[in-house]
């Protein structure tokens, strides 16, 4: 039997959710330990969302994690509306309290909590597999194996942050779980191109053939969606008909000004949403996509996540402090709140 290692808080998941949450407790001054099964590479290097909510942002400054952030980022303070070609703006200054949202890609996001998260000493362990976890109810362990040695983790709590296709969420009994979801009949089809973006803010285009996306990740990098039918493989729809029907979409004028530079990264998203009621059991706590899954329409994932990890981290500072678990009893009822508003939108 491999060693033993002793911590306050361990996180099962190197995600968004699971390093934000140890940065969160490192400057609370408790102890975690996040495993992770996937190499960091891996971790820093898939492609998702890049908006990010106020909300988001502040919390990147709460934890000093923002300076890169606001030398690279695009800061919008509107968004378009195409429809059938038709191009409408909505001020966000103007109309609402949100002055502006703050275009930063996940991956950046992920290289700022990686590098965080080693200046401060945090213990994560990559591509920890096999892992099992023991008795969440009382006297939490997990066990698994790195670099070929069987190792254990005993906690006063674990926290689940590996995503919806993670162990987490079935660690919750049958009995006390339930699972809301709706799967949708289609799906987004994505491109990330080396190219400059067709505007200067996103654009949302409603058209008969179907919903277009135009997005960037900077000023030099485009994300594009498409909605379709889920292919039987990605060679049917090339790079060209991509273009193509994004231009159709779009409308004539912004057509005229989209870029066709080299691909990046092309994918298919099926549509689905999923909720789990409750997110605790026990000692176990579920946050971000281990706990809710949504549409990347409303770009809600990531934002969904930190809020999770807000709550959490101060129901936990609560907890060391004053040995009071008012808040780790009502997190799953304040998360799950939001949870549903941000169905909703998406």
């Amino acid at each position: 039997m491999g060693d033993r290692i002793k911590t306050q808080i361990a996180i099962i998941g190197a995600g968004p959710a699971g390093l934000f949450l140890s940065l969160a407790l490192k400057s609370r001054g408790i102890t975690s330990v996040v495993l992770e099964k996937h190499t960091r590479d891996h971790v820093e290097g898939r492609v998702r969302a890049g908006v990010l909510e106020r909300g988001t942002v502040a919390f990147m400054e709460e934890l000093g994690l923002a300076a890169r952030l606001h030398r690279e980022c695009l800061r919008h303070t509107g968004v378009n509306l195409a429809v059938d070609g038709e191009v409408f703006r909505i001020d966000f200054e103007r109309h609402t309290s949100a002055s502006a949202v703050t275009i930063y890609g996940q991956a950046e996001v992920m290289k700022d909590l990686f590098a965080a998260a080693s200046h401060a000493q945090i213990e994560i362990i990559f591509e920890a597999e096999d892992v099992n976890v023991e008795d969440v109810t009382f006297a939490p362990s997990l066990t698994f194996t790195s670099a070929g040695q069987r190792r254990t983790v005993d906690a006063q709590f674990i926290v689940g942050c590996d995503g919806w296709h993670g162990i987490s969420r079935n660690l919750i009994p049958p009995h006390a779980r339930n699972i809301i979801e709706r799967t949708y009949d289609f799906g987004w089809l994505g491109l990330l191109a080396q190219a400059p973006p067709c505007a200067s803010e996103i654009i949302y285009a409603n058209h008969h053939r179907g919903f277009a996306l135009a997005s960037m990740r900077s000023t030099t990098r485009s994300r594009y969606y498409v909605q379709c039918k889920q292919p039987a493989s990605l060679k049917e729809w090339s790079d060209d008909r991509i273009w193509d029907e994004l231009s159709q979409r779009l409308g004539t004028s912004l057509a005229a000004k989209l870029t066709r530079g080299p691909t990046l990264e092309k994918s298919f998203t099926p549509l689905r949403s999923a909720v789990c009621e409750p997110m605790n059991f026990g000692r176990l706590f579920l946050a971000g996509d281990a706990a809710h899954i949504l549409p990347p329409t409303g770009a809600k994932g990531l934002n969904l996540a930190v809020h999770d990890v807000k709550l959490l981290a101060q129901a936990f500072a609560d907890y060391f402090a004053t040995d009071s678990s008012t808040r780790l009893n009502t997190y799953s009822k304040r998360a799950l709140t939001r949870a549903w508003q941000a169905a909703r939108f998406s």
